[in-house]
């Protein structure tokens, strides 16, 4: 308990360290490079050493993004403190650190094994929508103030969108979830990074940010925070996410409304605002792939839960679930077991035996007429559902079925088969007619032998 204490606080108690070293001594490479990103790694360090068990991967994602803007963090203060020019170097693993945070968030708040790829998918779309409009009305205003050269413009205008998409998808994600405190932890940790970084971009566009200030120390909180939230554990309990399609049609039609207006007034809207745009765009499509992709093996899966394997018959769920309502029906029921199969399947093997049943099956097969169910209820017995007053005329067609011989292994194998018919004119007891068509079938087993 102890250790898990000490993992858990270490990385505070090194904050509140750094804040105090600040108090009484000017910033040095020591404590801004050195100590600095230690908090980081020590952030790092909380967030594995957790003991609680879920989402492993949103640990290392998370984990792997810290690390990447510690990379970065440690070049900028080699730049600094050095005058080594690195800061273009610098904002590789700054930009890294985006893609990286959104994925571990995902990973972190999403249950383990419940958090369908459609969930997700929504999240982004919403997320990505939500920072399109922010980005249209609160940094349209400034377009024309941005200053520098392209490299420095395009970063001034990527980190907001970034920072903005990075809280859009935590803040869709929690808000489609029941609220607990890993929840609004993780939130908390992610709002103060998101402005402490708006107001160093702030700072950075009018010429005032000076590395190593008490500004900086706002990063720190918010990795601290986050790392926190990885000690509590995720309730169990989520709320109804039937409205999240709802949410997603409207988050598409806003960024397309956003990019018609764009082709009608170029100029209208800044260019950057396409980008969160597209991406909504992209991700709307992506997700119908997967709705359809999803919706298919549900199909496929349903379809093998109903589905003798083997033969590619119905099975007997699929029997049994569909003789209930056409007991209540004018119609026949046939209960099949094969007369010979068993010295068969014993003296050839069960590879043999199974090819005997599929063709067996498929024999049966060009005998049953449209509309009527064939079944192989288990082993060698096998099952038939016929409408209407042909039960028996199709009872003997099953069992001429099965004059000519079988070739297996180049053996020359004959099978019999003894059917139980019973008729029944509408609104009877299954159970009962069950009951008689497996006795007429035992008969003629017996007057077989």
């Amino acid at each position: 308990m102890r250790i898990y204490t000490f993992k858990r606080w270490f990385t505070t108690i090194a904050l509140l360290s750094y804040l105090i070293l600040r108090i009484y001594t000017e910033p040095t490479w020591w404590s801004e490079v050195v100590i600095y990103n230690l908090i980081v790694l020590g952030a790092i360090f909380s967030i594995l050493s957790s003991p609680i068990p879920e989402n492993l991967k949103g640990k290392v994602s998370m984990s792997l993004a810290l690390g990447s803007w510690t990379i970065g963090s440690v070049l900028s203060g080699i730049d600094s403190f050095f005058g080594i020019e690195l800061s273009n170097i610098s904002e590789v693993p700054y930009a890294l650190f985006y893609p990286l945070a959104i994925f571990g968030a995902i990973s972190s708040l999403s249950k383990q094994g419940k958090s369908a790829r459609l969930e997700v998918i929504d999240t982004l779309v919403i997320a990505f929508s939500g920072t399109t409009l922010l980005a249209t009305f609160f940094l349209k205003s400034a377009q024309n103030e941005f200053l520098g050269t392209q490299l420095q413009i395009f970063l001034t205008i990527i980190y907001p969108i970034a920072n903005l998409i990075l809280l859009m998808t935590v803040l869709v994600f929690i808000g489609l979830q029941r609220l607990h405190k890993r929840n609004l932890l993780f939130l908390f940790g992610i709002t103060i990074f998101v402005v402490s970084d708006f107001y160093y971009l702030y700072l950075s566009q009018w010429g005032t940010y000076i590395y190593g200030t008490w500004s900086d120390a706002g990063w720190l909180l918010g990795f601290v925070v986050i790392a926190h939230s990885y000690w509590f554990v995720s309730e169990e309990e989520e709320r109804e996410r039937s409205h999240s399609p709802y949410l997603v049609t409207l988050a598409l039609l806003l960024s397309l409304l956003v990019v018609a207006i764009s082709v009608l007034l170029p100029n209208y809207f800044p260019r950057f605002v396409l980008i969160p745009a597209f991406a909504t765009i992209a991700l709307a499509f992506l997700r119908m792939v997967v709705a359809m992709s999803d919706t298919r093996k549900i199909g496929d899966e349903r379809a093998l839960a109903r589905t003798d394997e083997l033969t590619g018959l119905a099975n007997r769920r699929r029997f049994m679930a569909e003789f209930a309502e056409f007991s209540q029906r004018s119609g026949s029921l046939l209960i099949l077991d094969l007369d010979g199969f068993k010295p068969v399947n014993d003296r050839l093997g069960h590879e043999a035996g199974d090819q005997l049943l599929t063709q067996v099956a498929h024999r049966f097969q060009r005998v049953i007429p449209r509309g009527a169910l064939l079944a192989r209820l288990g082993g060698d017995e096998f099952g038939a559902l016929i409408p209407g007053n042909e039960g028996f005329e199709i009872a003997v067609a099953l069992r001429a079925s099965l004059a000519y011989p079988f070739r297996i292994h180049g053996e020359s194998i004959k099978l019999d088969v003894s059917i139980g018919e019973v008729f029944q004119g509408g609104g009877g007891e299954s159970q009962t007619m069950l009951r008689l068509a497996d006795e007429a079938m035992y008969r003629a087993k017996r007057e077989v032998s």
